[in-house]
Formats: structure tokens, sequence, C-alpha cells
């Protein structure tokens, strides 16, 4: 299984909103790289739903229940969006600056190309940040 991590400003998009809508699309991304990431993703992986420009923190855990299909939010029709269901808070928001002070997460794809809104996570990743955030891996 394959782990991820996805961003999402919280005054566009937050966690609570997403909980209280229970599931949505994730559409509107237009950076190559982070669209192929989309493109790999497999109903059932699991994501980490960041909060980018504000907080700064991965704050919950989300479920991929829709392979990529395409985004009609991209007139061009080469972009794909995914749907995703949140699967639980985390018990504790692990921080960018507690992630960038972390030898055990400085080859992280967030840390290394920070402006990517949906990047790959290990499994070692997945399971270290799992325990600082208090939640099973």
């Amino acid at each position: 299984m394959a782990y991820w991590l996805v961003k999402s400003e919280p005054f566009k998009y937050a966690w609570d909103t997403f909980v209280a809508d229970g599931r949505t699309h994730w559409d509107g991304v237009r950076n190559h790289q982070a669209a192929l990431n989309l493109k790999t993703m497999k109903v059932g992986e699991r994501a980490f739903f960041y909060h980018s420009n504000e907080g700064l923190e991965i704050v919950g855990i989300a479920e991929i229940v829709r392979e990529a299909y395409p985004d009609p939010t991209d007139p061009a029709g080469r972009f794909v969006m995914v749907d995703l269901k949140p699967v639980m808070p985390v018990k504790t928001p692990v921080t960018l600056k507690q992630m960038k002070g972390d030898p055990a997460l400085a080859e992280m794809q967030l840390i290394k190309q920070s402006r990517l809104s949906v990047c790959p996570v290990t499994d070692d990743q997945w399971a270290h940040i799992c325990a600082l955030a208090g939640v099973p891996a």
C-alpha cells in the first residue's frame, strides 16, 4: 500500500469542512508532478491531510475512495482528480517545523519540495508521523 500527503489551505477547505462533508473530490491540482501522484493513487490507500499556509500541520488522515478521473475544472482535459473520505483526526497535530527538525523525516518530499500539493509518503515516514500524531499506523 502506498501512502500520501494532500495539502489544503484551511480558509479554502479545512479538515472540519472535510469531516462535515464526509467525502470530497480533490480537484484543481495543476502541478504536473502532483497530478502524476494523483494518477498513482489507489482505492484504500491513506493520505495525511495537511493544512498549508495557515497552521502548517498534519491534522487528519483520509482514504482514497475513487481513483483518478478527469477534473472538470480543467478546460484542457489534461488534469485529474480523486475522491477522498476522512478516516480520523490526529490526536496531536504534527507541524511542519517539527517535521523539518526530525532527522527521520529529512528526505520527506513535503520537506524537499514544499510547494508540491500532493506527495508520496514512505512506509517509514508514515509510521513515524503516525507515532508523533498519536494514531495507529
